[in-house]
C-alpha cells in the first residue's frame, strides 16, 4: 500500500466507461410480454464513472480516462462528473454515440441491457496522455469492461502497462459475471496478473476460481493479484492477500433502495483509503461504508 493514515491522498486515475443510465426502478417482479409499472429516469452511469464520481466525494483526487460522442448526452455527462468533482480526461468522438445502458433494478438485484458505444474508442494513447497531464498520479483503477470487449481490450491492457512502467500501484474491478464467463477465466486472469489490486463480487469470483465460500475465492485470485476482494452482498465481503490471512467483515444493515452503483461506491470507499495507506480491514471497511451509503440512494452515485 502507499501514503500514510492521514497523509493527503495521491492521487487515483479511473480508466472505463462513461454511460447514460436509463434506470427502471421496478415495483413489481419484471412481467415478459407485459407491462411492469416502474419510476424511471435517466441519469449518469457507468462502472468507471460512478467510481470516480464516489472517490471524489471521498476526498481523493481523481482523473477519469474515458471516450464518448459528440451528442448532448456527452456534454451532460461531462459536466455532470466535473460538477462532483472529478478531473475528466474524457475525449469527445463523432465516430460513435455515447454509450447507453438499460438498467432494471429492485431492491436486491440490477439487470442491464448495454450499448457501449462511444466507450470502444478508448486507446492507450488516452490513458497515456492523461498519466502524463497527471505527474501526482499514484495508483490506476481500470473498469474490466474494458478488458472484456475484444475492441478496446487492447486500450485496457494498454492502461496497465502504462501504470506498471511508470511505478502506479494497479486494481481492476471483475465488472460482470457474464462476460467473464464468455472470456474464460483463463483468459481473463493472464489479462491482470500481477495487479496489486483485484475486485469481484461472489458470481464474478465463482466464474473465476468456481463457487466457494467467499475467503477461499478471495485466497484463491491473489494467485493473481497481490490483494483480491470478494464481494458477498448481505454477507459482507472479504479481502485476502498473499502473505496474510484473510479479513472479512459483515454488511452493513440499511434499506436499500436501488443497488444500482453501490460495487462502485464500494471500490471508491476501499481506493480512497487504500492510497492513504489504511491497512486491510480499515479499508475494507471503508469500501462496505460507501458501498452501503449508495444503496440508500438512487442512481448510482453521490448525492452533493
Amino acid at each position: 500500500m502507499t501514503g500514510a493514515p492521514g497523509s493527503e491522498a495521491p492521487r487515483i486515475v479511473v480508466v472505463g466507461d462513461v454511460i447514460t443510465d436509463v434506470v427502471a426502478t421496478l415495483h413489481t417482479p419484471l412481467a415478459t410480454g407485459s407491462d411492469t409499472p416502474a419510476q424511471i429516469r435517466v441519469t449518469g452511469g457507468g462502472q468507471a464513472a460512478n467510481t470516480a464520481a464516489w472517490i471524489a466525494a471521498a476526498a481523493t483526487p481523481v482523473t477519469l480516462v474515458g471516450v464518448v460522442g459528440t451528442d448532448p448526452d456527452a456534454t451532460a455527462r461531462i459536466e455532470e462528473l466535473r460538477r462532483a468533482g472529478v478531473d475528466c480526461a474524457i475525449r469527445q468522438d463523432p465516430a460513435a454515440p455515447t454509450g447507453t445502458v438499460i438498467v432494471l433494478t429492485t431492491a436486491a438485484e440490477r439487470t442491464m441491457v448495454t450499448e457501449r458505444g462511444a466507450n470502444l474508442l478508448l486507446t492507450g494513447a488516452d490513458v497515456t496522455a492523461a498519466l502524463a497531464a497527471a505527474p501526482g498520479a499514484r495508483h490506476l483503477h481500470l473498469s474490466a469492461y474494458t478488458l472484456l470487449d475484444p475492441v478496446s481490450r487492447p486500450a485496457g491492457l494498454a492502461a496497465l502497462a502504462a501504470a506498471r512502467e511508470r511505478g502506479l500501484t494497479t486494481s481492476v474491478d471483475a465488472a460482470s459475471a457474464a462476460p467473464l464467463r464468455a472470456v474464460g477465466p483463463a483468459a481473463f486472469l493472464s489479462w491482470v496478473r500481477g495487479v496489486d489490486l483485484l475486485l469481484a463480487n461472489g458470481d464474478e469470483a465463482a466464474a473465476l476460481v468456481a463457487a466457494a465460500p467467499g475467503a477461499d475465492q478471495a485466497r484463491a485470485l491473489t494467485a493473481t493479484a497481490r490483494y483480491a476482494v470478494v464481494k458477498l452482498g448481505a454477507a459482507g465481503a472479504v479481502l485476502a492477500g498473499r502473505d496474510s490471512p484473510p479479513v472479512s467483515l459483515p454488511a452493513a444493515e440499511v434499506r436499500a433502495l436501488d443497488t444500482t452503483g453501490a460495487g462502485d461506491a464500494f471500490a471508491a470507499g476501499l481506493l480512497a483509503a487504500w492510497v492513504r495507506g489504511a491497512d486491510p480491514a480499515t479499508a475494507l471497511a471503508a469500501g462496505i461504508r460507501y458501498g452501503a451509503e449508495a444503496v440508500t440512494v438512487t442512481g448510482g452515485r453521490p448525492v452533493r
